[in-house]
């Protein structure tokens, strides 16, 4: 178990407001919530966009009254780095899934795999993956996934905004994504890697960006831990009002 479930005697966390965390690997969205509601004993605590559990980054937690934007928050724009790998695809489209293929990617050159990247920027329909939490007839895509069942899914409009390349060490690429919601970086690495004739798969994982929110503000599991009940609500109130000070352009600080 990740999170401590232990049972404790603090009264209930009544702040309302906004946590963002630095998801860590291996940690599922819901072992943060679930981390966050047990260690602070807070009533009502809800994620605005899922992380698997290899990627990690910036995952925005809405505590009490502020559930209710979970949708809104969710519904933003995210800017992830990522990594591709070429040559290899897996039945999952990353690094967890089991290989289902291997190919030469020798042949592909820096300046191919840059321009193929590109082509990717702009509005487009993409495919959710069978492991995604997309429903099909009541289920999740990901629950049909494990029983071995593979359905067709309905393509879903997204966007691109930018993709730029920071690091091109074949058969890995590193890039900067602005997406819109709904995007599956992991689709997008297989996609690429169809087009260019050698599989490709999502070889890491962080989001930096969501909406207004920047990983730059974010606190870590780690940091947490070390957390009072009574830290939390500072740290929570603390970044409203900076946050309001930003929109009204007042000084909180005193």
């Amino acid at each position: 178990m990740r999170y401590n479930s232990r049972k404790h005697h603090l009264p209930p966390f009544q702040t309302s407001g906004v946590l963002l965390v630095d998801k860590p690997k291996e940690w599922t969205s819901f072992d943060v919530v679930n981390f966050v509601r047990a260690r602070f004993n807070v009533p009502k605590v809800g994620h605005c966009g899922t992380l698997d559990p290899a990627a990690t980054g910036l995952l925005v937690l809405v505590l009490g009254k502020f559930t209710q934007l979970s949708s809104k928050f969710s519904g933003e724009d995210k800017i992830y780095e990522a990594s591709l790998q070429l040559g290899l695809e897996t039945d999952s489209c990353d690094l967890d899934g089991t290989v289902t293929a291997e190919h030469d990617w020798s042949g592909v050159t820096g300046e191919q795999l840059r321009a193929t990247l590109a082509g990717f920027v702009g509005e487009q329909m993409q495919t959710p993956p069978m492991v995604s939490a997309v429903k099909k007839d009541g289920k999740k895509l990901y629950e049909l996934a494990r029983q071995g069942v593979e359905v067709e899914r309905e393509s879903k409009p997204i966007t691109i905004f930018s993709l730029d390349v920071t690091r091109c060490e074949l058969p890995f690429c590193d890039f900067t994504l602005h997406c819109s919601k709904g995007t599956y970086v992991r689709t997008l690495c297989s996609d690429a890697g169809k087009k260019l004739g050698c599989g490709g798969t999502l070889a890491a994982l962080r989001r930096t960006r969501s909406g207004q929110f920047s990983l730059a503000d974010a606190v870590t599991v780690d940091t947490l831990k070390t957390f009072e009940q009574a830290d939390l609500e500072i740290h929570v109130r603390q970044f409203l009002y900076e946050r309001l000070s930003k929109i009204a352009g007042v000084n909180y600080g005193g």
